[in-house]
């Protein structure tokens, strides 16, 4: 039994899918087929029944793929334990954040950190909460950057500062809220935006889960002009003047907003908010430089 063998096997179990693995281990499927029967051959069990569609894992496979992760994690784990002791101050920083969230989290602790350890290379996997969560958990990265809620029973995290979000609304449709108009910022009550379109990000995103209370709580049916994948293009359609869209204001910078046709306006009484959290797997090992980019992330402001 080899680490090979545990990868192929636990990839397995969550596809259920000899074609995907294949094609993300970059194993053919009868070399892939084979290192499975070899495995239980040594094992002497049976881990997957392949008489059912889709197939699926027996109850010896579920117990060999349980551990299976654990010993990959803890394999994973050790590597990264060594890397101090193998190249002295160099060594890979591993981070997953959000695409929009890396946009503009990222560049405000890089250089400060590069200056400490320059010889450390920062690598970022940008990807969905749920990738994220599971590179994580797989031992792949030094931490990750997710909102609440997390299960504290897995993970151990720090609060960053919350989202405060704001309606970006394109110029030529101020005309269509009332707003109350003060010396320092414009304020909405959602429910005068009724007649606005609205771009919004998919169902499966937390952004339209907040952006949907909000409209139950205004008793307002949105006019939804367009559906995109993430914040970052919703922006880009605010600026082309497609609708209005929710987004986190520590989002927009003054280059952003500089450039832009869209005005920010806040909204009044709003109970809605995200709580962004730095996570770490519990009893994960965490390098020295990588509590040193957690103590950066904590004092953005």
């Amino acid at each position: 039994m080899n680490r090979k063998q545990l990868q192929y096997a636990v990839a397995l179990a969550e596809t259920c899918n000899f074609s995907k693995v294949s094609e993300r281990l970059n194993i053919t499927q009868p070399a892939l087929s084979k290192q499975i029967i070899l495995l239980e051959k040594e094992l002497g069990v049976q881990l997957f029944d392949r008489g059912s569609t889709p197939l699926r894992l027996t109850r010896a496979g579920e117990h060999f793929v349980k551990e299976a992760k654990a010993l990959l994690y803890k394999e994973e784990q050790l590597i990264h334990s060594m890397e101090g002791y193998a190249s002295g101050d160099r060594g890979v920083l591993r981070i997953g954040v959000s695409p929009f969230r890396a946009l503009y989290l990222i560049p405000s602790i890089a250089k400060s950190f590069k200056k400490k350890y320059p010889n450390v290379e920062i690598r970022v996997s940008d990807t969905n909460s749920e990738q994220i969560r599971k590179e994580l958990s797989e031992g792949r990265l030094d931490f990750a950057i997710v909102n609440l809620p997390v299960d504290d029973s897995v993970y151990d995290y720090v609060p960053l500062e919350s989202d405060n979000l704001v309606l970006a609304v394109p110029d030529d449709m101020l005309t269509m809220v009332n707003r109350d108009i003060s010396e320092n910022h414009s304020e909405i009550n959602f429910a005068s935006c009724s007649e606005l379109p609205f771009v919004v990000v998919e169902k499966s995103k937390e952004m339209r889960v907040l952006f949907d209370k909000l409209c139950a709580s205004a008793d307002i049916t949105p006019n939804i002009s367009m559906e995109v994948v993430g914040i970052t293009t919703a922006w880009a359609m605010a600026q082309a003047g497609i609708g209005a869209t929710l987004v986190p204001l520590q989002f927009i910078n003054d280059d952003l907003l500089g450039n832009s046709n869209v005005t920010l306006l806040k909204i009044k009484d709003n109970p809605y908010s995200r709580q962004p959290v730095i996570i770490t797997r519990r009893g994960q090992y965490i390098s020295e430089y990588a509590k040193y980019a957690i103590e950066l992330f904590q004092d953005i402001k």
